[in-house]
């Protein structure tokens, strides 16, 4: 395939109908701790101030996660509620202690997020361009903001906001017309972003989900690698959020994912079924994980572009059909890369 061609080829797939999928690859692009990282950290950080059960079981846990990754041990030693706690916090703290580098940067105009980019790219339906990430940080909300949108995240209010679905859309509402006997609503241009994991500026107040911009010395309302991530996703705010999440995947005619691998069962009872039913899927990443790889072999209308080498040099490897196509000195896999080669004029 030549060079030309494929950029013809991914234009034309960023049209009607596309939802966003986002994973950590694109926030550990951008500076953001990785799973790695983040296993390093909490096995530096989590034991002070535990019980001496929860360090016990950290003790359990902690020769696992070189071996197995951090979600596997945690899922093979499943942590004692303390434990999962200061986990949460410590996950929290690092990410959040990150995110607000990147966003000083973003305010002081010395840094375009790469996602800022992308958006001014693609078209902007009336109802909101949905986009769903199972990341905990705000990059995603920033950057769609600093590209000129909304973001709709189904919280209304600034201090203590509260989720209330229709408030959030009302919000967005800048005229009503009549014309005969049907009421028009003019909407601001969005994004809908949803959060089905939690997000940094979530926490719970008497006991109901709000959404608070700032630092609080209270447990952030995440879910993080592990088993809770069963038992958390089916309560407020993560369900409304993971139930949105899924009912714009159903209603998707082309996906675009990001940094995604496809490891994450609140998505992937809805997201692979529709990319194996031939919803055209177009895939970025740096590293295709096995699900990835599984689903590019076995899916035609999936396309897949990630980091390879050839003799030394690095480039992008491209999956189009069933046949691989390497193209040198590229990086196309790079969201960054992706949009100044392909759609930026």
């Amino acid at each position: 395939m030549e060079l030309h061609d494929l950029k013809l080829m991914l234009q034309k797939h960023l049209t009607d109908g596309l939802v966003t999928i986002v994973g950590s690859g694109l926030s550990c692009a951008e500076g953001l701790p990785g799973m790695g990282e983040l296993a390093s950290h909490l096995d530096t950080t989590v034991i002070p101030g535990l019980a001496a059960a929860d360090r016990d079981r950290w003790t359990a846990i902690s020769p696992l996660i070189s071996a197995k990754g951090l979600e596997a041990a945690l899922l093979e030693v499943p942590p004692t509620p303390g434990l999962e706690t200061a986990i949460v916090t410590r996950t929290a703290e690092l990410i959040a202690s990150r995110e607000r580098q990147i966003v000083a940067e973003v305010f002081s105009r010395t840094r375009t997020l790469r996602f800022t980019r992308l958006i001014k790219q693609l078209l902007k339906p009336q109802t909101g361009l949905p986009i769903v990430t199972t990341n905990y940080d705000r990059l995603i909300e920033v950057a769609v903001e600093e590209a000129g949108l909304g973001v709709d995240t189904l919280f209304v209010g600034h201090f203590a906001g509260e989720l209330n679905e229709a408030e959030s859309r009302l919000s967005f509402c800048r005229e009503v017309t009549l014309r005969g006997k049907q009421v028009q609503y003019r909407y601001r241009l969005r994004a809908n972003v949803f959060k089905p994991h939690g997000s940094l500026d979530w926490y719970h107040r008497d006991g109901k989900p709000v959404r608070y911009s700032g630092d609080l010395d209270l447990p952030r309302l995440i879910i993080t690698p592990g088993l809770n991530k069963f038992r958390n996703g089916y309560e407020s705010p993560f369900d409304r959020h993971r139930e949105r999440a899924n009912a714009a995947i159903d209603r998707a005619s082309r996906f675009l994912v990001i940094g995604y691998g496809f490891n994450d069962d609140h998505l992937e009872t809805h997201l692979t079924p529709r990319i194996r039913s031939g919803v055209p899927t177009l895939l970025l990443t740096h590293t295709l994980s096995a699900n990835a790889l599984k689903l590019v072999a076995e899916c035609p209308t999936v396309i897949a572009i990630h980091r390879a080498e050839l003799g030394g040099i690095a480039g992008s490897s491209v999956h189009v059909a069933g046949v691989e196509t390497f193209f040198s000195g590229l990086a196309l896999w790079d969201l960054g890369a992706f949009v100044a080669e392909v759609l930026e004029p």
